[in-house]
């Protein structure tokens, strides 16, 4: 018993990049979505998600945002990995330059 658990975790350590580069290969020619993912419905969303791994660019990932003036409603917002990176970005920016304007106002009180 002692001998093939170690042989177990070595087999499973082995095989895990073959099927890590075996996921890879099969979303590498895929194309983006046709439609904006926002507009697709989530069993559309699950096709196309079928075979690409979770990391791959055209992946598409949705999440749900509270509206704003609401306490319920909740606003469904789909994009892919590649899109998430760039809105995130965006957001970030905004976020700096906010706070880099409101510093140098805070600064020219004197």
């Amino acid at each position: 018993m002692n001998r093939i658990l170690p042989a177990f975790v070595a087999v499973a350590l082995l095989g895990a990049p073959a099927a890590i580069a075996a996921e890879a290969a099969a979303g590498a020619d895929r194309a983006p979505p046709s439609k904006a993912p926002s507009a697709m419905t989530p069993t559309e969303i699950k096709a196309y998600n079928e075979g690409l791994p979770q990391t791959h660019p055209y992946y598409i990932k949705c999440r749900k945002m509270l509206e704003i003036g609401s306490l319920v409603k909740k606003n469904r917002t789909c994009y892919t990995n590649e899109k998430w990176k760039e809105v995130s970005h965006k957001g970030n920016l905004n976020a700096r330059d906010t706070a880099e304007a409101m510093t140098s106002k805070a600064g020219n009180s004197n």
